[in-house]
């Protein structure tokens, strides 16, 4: 690998290899993986100021719902487009995109238009999700999740017969965030990310990437699992942040070790 590119910084954490940068410039520049585990940004209509979450907690001991428009650039068909034909060209397995349920369509015509396999789109169950306050719909209580198939050959996973739905809560303590403040406004559990590197990734010398790393979650499943992960964002904030857990996950396995 090259020490000179497009990245702003490069951060070596054990097994982890983590850039700062825009990750269309930098993908070009990496070797193979075996396994892309990735959240996107969200279609436009998910960056609104209406977007409800749940806050920290006041002081009598319940928690405020606050509108929390995204901080960060929504997805667009330029980005879409580029990423999905990078992931193809990198990736030597899965290929699995967090999106929501009206941009499937969308991920498949782009992976399939790059010549990868369209699987199956999974879904993310969120029993604690937040409900719909204006009562006029149904909330979202889940998220999809694309499965694609880059290598070659017929696809593999270690599910065997298993349904692509996985029922973790947000908040799940212990596992989840655990009621606290989210690192990063779309932090995945990480619980939900441990069963996701499990299930389409194997263990010993293979990669993961996460092009859009955020607060890192995905780099502290491979650490649990001994994945070697491979990570860029392009927000110098969660880029530390993902720095820092990832340092920590690894500390806590060398203690326990």
């Amino acid at each position: 690998m090259t020490t000179a590119g497009p990245w702003k910084r490069i951060e070596v954490i054990g097994n982890a290899t983590l850039y700062l940068g825009d990750c269309l410039e930098i993908l070009p520049h990496l070797p193979k993986v075996d396994a892309v585990i990735t959240d996107p940004p969200y279609e436009a209509e998910a960056h609104t100021a209406q977007r409800r979450s749940l806050g920290r907690g006041s002081e009598d001991g319940r928690r405020d719902i606050l509108e929390s428009a995204l901080p960060f650039a929504p997805m667009n068909h330029a980005l879409r487009l580029g990423i999905s034909g990078q992931i193809k060209n990198i990736c030597a397995g899965w290929a699995l995109v967090f999106c929501q349920a009206e941009a499937l369509h969308l991920w498949r015509e782009n992976f399939e238009g790059w010549g990868a396999k369209w699987r199956r789109a999974m879904v993310w169950v969120k029993p604690d999700g937040m409900p719909q306050f204006s009562g006029d719909r149904p909330g979202m209580g889940y998220e999809s999740i694309a499965a694609v198939w880059c290598g070659e050959g017929a696809s593999q996973w270690n599910g065997g017969g298993k349904h692509g739905v996985f029922v973790i809560p947000k908040h799940d303590a212990g596992n989840g965030h655990g009621g606290s403040e989210n690192d990063h406004p779309t932090q995945k559990p990480r619980r939900l990310m441990i069963q996701l590197v499990g299930l389409f990734s194997n263990g010993g010398e293979q990669i993961v990437l996460d092009p859009f790393m955020g607060s890192g979650t995905t780099g502290v499943a491979c650490n649990d699992l001994a994945r070697k992960f491979i990570g860029i964002e392009i927000e110098p904030k969660y880029f530390e942040i993902a720095c820092e857990r990832i340092e920590n996950a690894q500390r806590q396995l060398r203690m326990f070790a």
